[in-house]
């Protein structure tokens, strides 16, 4: 099992915990993981992407080029990242921000309005996470219950309340996942 990933967005969007949390979860199962971060000087705004790496062997290094998958938040990471996909990838995009997705036809492209589903939930926070669980409905490099473990150890224990909705969250875009793909295939 080998799964290289691209998480790119704005700053705040909750790019690097999505992808910080994913390699947590590897390490609860006992995977080989990396973790990469990059994102500009800016607090808030700026663009930020990370590479998580999960996999059953050793990870010969933290630095490609094409991905598996990539999950975009935003436009300008579409136009970057799309490209970089490997053929058979898959590419799911926050829809409500993504407002020209690729036209790539050799992959998966799923776009789900993550950040309206998130104000729904009444918490816009949770949008990384609505986007994970979607992640994982397409792709389950990891289980659910492992990514709620892993949110113990990268949330701060003050905002260990937030775990339900967290869980929530992730159920959310799960369905919303299989809703989609499930409409998809109703012609």
């Amino acid at each position: 099992m080998l799964e290289e990933l691209i998480v790119a967005g704005f700053g705040g969007q909750g790019v690097l915990s999505l992808g910080m949390t994913l390699a947590y979860a590897g390490m609860v199962e006992d995977k080989e993981i990396s973790w990469m971060p990059s994102y500009g000087p800016e607090m808030r705004g700026g663009t930020a992407n990370c590479i998580t790496i999960l996999s059953s062997e050793k990870i010969s290094s933290p630095i490609i080029h094409l991905f598996d998958s990539a999950i975009v938040l935003n436009q300008p990471s579409m136009d970057k990242f799309a490209p970089r996909v490997k053929a058979g990838g898959v590419l799911l995009y926050e829809s409500d921000n993504v407002l020209k997705p690729s036209t790539r036809t050799d992959i998966q492209l799923v776009g789900i309005p993550a950040a309206t589903e998130a104000l729904k939930m009444k918490n816009a926070k949770t949008m990384n996470m609505i986007v994970l669980g979607a992640y994982l409905q397409l792709k389950p490099v990891v289980e659910i219950e492992s990514i709620l473990e892993a949110l113990k150890k990268v949330l701060p224990e003050k905002y260990h309340h937030l775990l339900p909705i967290n869980k929530q969250a992730l159920e959310r875009g799960a369905e919303m996942v299989s809703e989609l793909l499930a409409e998809q295939r109703v012609y």
